[in-house]
């Protein structure tokens, strides 16, 4: 094992690999700045360059772009107070304020040296996993691989944020998704309705950026100015390097969190760093200065966000089980180029393994360095508005989705999916496990025909791996159960709402603005339309092609239906309330008419905030279609240097000047890129 530590490192002496590596830091950096976007939008924007590109130097950019993603995502927090991504939004809570009482160097210096350590803290607990966990991970057969497959896509989904039943429901979702195509164990196709375009299944690529990136784009182009005015990047970095030194434990104790919760599938870096958070204040003798700019608050979070990035890659390299939603995609990745996460990693590409590891921790290092140098320019790209970004992302990313299949039927399934991610993360049903679902589908499938193949009956199911798995399964749910339970009988006992709940339930308000409305419950009710579909056309495959598709929608009907039901029951008793969940007071009291005074503005406000989303989410995406029509006729640089300008002028309100420059760069980027990169331009009708 470590003559192929030193090989990998050895490989990263190639110039091509240096260069792939460092194009992946540059974009993480930028990227990152950009909010909402994060790990994922790196990892999504940058895998359709990997097409035709060897493992190996696809494999350093984009974990060069995952390892700084959480590092330059802090520049917005401190400097803003408008965080890069949800995970930055802890740091924000003691980088701005340090940030305003005039030490902004203080509090980046701070971050970034965090950040660095966290990754590097990761990288040697991915190296101490390869070693420890190899001979259990040989040791598997088919029936632990399709245990782990379940345990998977049903943490994800358990440990996620907000509602248990949602998450299975998006989990189980994804599953059927990834099942369209032609089945792998008779080679007969599914769910393709006679298309030959869906007999290929669906791009994970378009899959990806359609449920995140366009969503996301949806979700905040209405954003026309940028609403905080940035403060003064003035103090001294050198306070914050000596005064780093002294809180070495918390940046230790904050990696260690951060790997632990990236082990776990669906907590994520938002989790972990919440909670290396809490651990710095449980531990802290004094506690007033949190929240007010303490340095404390600052380091702990920033070394877990990173280390999250690399816990993550341990379920997912040696188990096959993605973490998150970046290492997911990373997972599918290497599916495309025939490597087996699991056993086969770890026997036949170890080399890749520790290549893995080796550019985690360089890139930590680099982006830590680079944001030093740049912090002043990166500061720049966080004044601009997203409604000015908008148009630039969204074609990157149709042409990302275009350069897997080459096909124009993949943008209009993106843009589909958009619309569906939009809707699901607005009614606040997590997308983590779609995603990781529509990944799992196919290898689940195989190695439960493996297992019903090579085992007779159930007996499978008594070997002590797929009972220890199952085990780990089965905690989780019931965990989460008690905690509902204790939840239920304390607000029967005392009628009053927890500061955690309500501090819960602020966070969430962008990501579930439609929760407990009519929008929400005709999501859950088309997810029961979905699987009876499913369930019915499923009847027309042979015996062995129709098994795992009538199991997903089997349950998915169980999911979909608890929570149609939830949602009926959650109506009723906002009627019965008075629509907001406020009890009614006797009509004609005093007390009476001084509530609805309060209670009636803030109605207003909610439902002129969801109308305004929907309207800006629909006009998104209309506009998102007319691109692809004049792509279709035009070609995607005519249509490009059409549809921006009139994006930027109407939707985003710009100066004419702007516009014309911005849409000149557009352009001439999409006519280099060919020549420099492997990326293919959609061909028009005209053309």
């Amino acid at each position: 094992m470590t003559d192929a530590a030193f090989s990998a490192l050895a490989s990263l002496a190639d110039p091509s690999l240096l260069i792939m590596l460092a194009v992946g830091v540059v974009a993480g950096l930028v990227i990152g700045l950009i909010p909402g976007l994060g790990g994922t939008g790196a990892v999504a924007i940058l895998l359709p360059i990997t097409f035709g590109m060897d493992p190996e130097p696809a494999l350093a950019m984009l974990i060069g772009a995952l390892a700084v993603v959480h590092t330059s995502d802090t520049v917005a927090a401190v400097l803003l107070g408008a965080p890069g991504s949800a995970s930055a939004s802890v740091t924000m809570l003691d980088g701005y304020s340090m940030a305003r009482q005039g030490q902004a160097k203080r509090a980046l210096s701070l971050a970034f040296l965090s950040s660095m350590a966290g990754g590097l803290i990761g990288a040697v607990g991915l190296t101490l996993a390869i070693p420890l966990a190899r001979p259990l991970v040989l040791s598997f057969g088919s029936p632990e691989l399709f245990m782990l497959t379940i345990l998977g896509v049903s943490l994800a989904a358990v440990l996620s944020r907000g509602n248990v039943v949602k998450g299975l429901t998006a989990g189980l979702l994804g599953l059927l998704l990834g099942l369209v195509g032609t089945s792998p164990t008779t080679a007969e196709e599914r769910f393709s309705f006679g298309s030959l375009f869906l007999s290929d299944g669906i791009s994970l690529v378009a899959v990806a950026l359609g449920v995140f990136g366009l969503a996301e784009i949806a979700s905040r182009v209405g954003q026309r100015r940028v609403t905080e005015k940035p403060v003064e990047l003035s103090g001294g970095w050198g306070s914050g390097i000596r005064e780093w030194i002294t809180h070495w434990t918390h940046v230790i104790r904050g990696a260690l969190i951060g790997i632990w919760a990236g082990v776990l599938p669906g907590v994520g870096a938002t989790a972990g760093t919440w909670l290396a958070y809490g651990q710095a204040v449980a531990t802290a003798k004094d506690k007033r200065k949190f929240g007010k700019g303490d340095p404390r608050g600052i380091v702990g979070p920033e070394s877990a966000n990173n280390s999250v990035e690399a816990g993550d890659l341990i379920p997912t390299f040696l188990f096959g089980i993605p973490g998150g939603v970046p290492s997911a995609m990373l997972l599918g990745m290497l599916l495309t180029y025939g490597i087996q996460p699991g056993p086969a990693i770890v026997t036949d590409h170890l080399d890749l393994m520790y290549l893995i590891v080796w550019a985690f921790a360089i890139a930590s290092v680099a982006g830590a360095f680079l944001c030093f140098l740049a912090t002043g320019s990166l500061a720049k790209l966080t004044k601009v508005p997203f409604a000015v970004l908008g148009p630039g992302l969204l074609v990157v990313m149709l042409l990302g989705a275009f350069q897997e299949g080459g096909q124009l039927g993949d943008l209009w399934v993106m843009v589909a999916l958009g619309v569906a991610g939009f809707f699901l993360k607005a009614t606040g049903m997590p997308r983590a496990p779609f995603l990781i679902g529509f990944v799992l589908a196919i290898p689940m499938e195989r190695y439960y025909y493996l297992t019903a193949s090579l085992y007779d009956g159930a007996s499978w199911v008594a070997r002590p791996g797929v009972l220890a798995f199952a085990a780990l399964l089965v905690v989780p749910v019931l965990w989460s159960l008690v905690k509902r339970l204790r939840r239920a009988s304390g607000s029967v006992d005392d009628g009053h709402r927890d500061e955690h709940a309500s501090a819960d339930e602020d966070a969430d308000e962008l990501e579930g603005s439609l929760a407990r409305t009519p929008w929400s419950l005709g999501v859950a009710v088309v997810a029961v339309l979905l699987f009876a579909g499913a369930l019915w056309v499923s009847g027309s495959f042979s015996d062995e092609a129709q098994l795992m598709p009538r199991l997903v929608a089997l349950g998915g009907l169980v999911a979909a239906g608890v929570l149609t039901w939830q949602e009926i029951r959650a109506r009723r008793r906002g009627v019965a309330r008075g629509g907001d969940g406020v009890v009614d007071a006797p009509a004609g009291s005093s007390g009476a008419t001084m509530l609805a005074t309060r209670v009636e503005p803030r109605l207003d406000a909610r439902a002129l905030a969801r109308r305004h989303d929907l309207m800006v989410g629909a006009r998104t995406f209309a506009a998102m279609a007319v691109f692809l029509v004049l792509v279709m006729v035009g070609g995607y640089l005519a249509a490009t240097l059409v549809f921006t300008p009139l994006f930027l002028l109407y939707a985003a309100r710009t100066r004419p000047r702007t516009a014309i420059i911005y849409t000149l760069v557009l352009g001439a980027v999409l006519l280099a890129l060919p020549s420099l990169l492997p990326v293919d331009l959609p061909m028009g009708l005209l053309q």
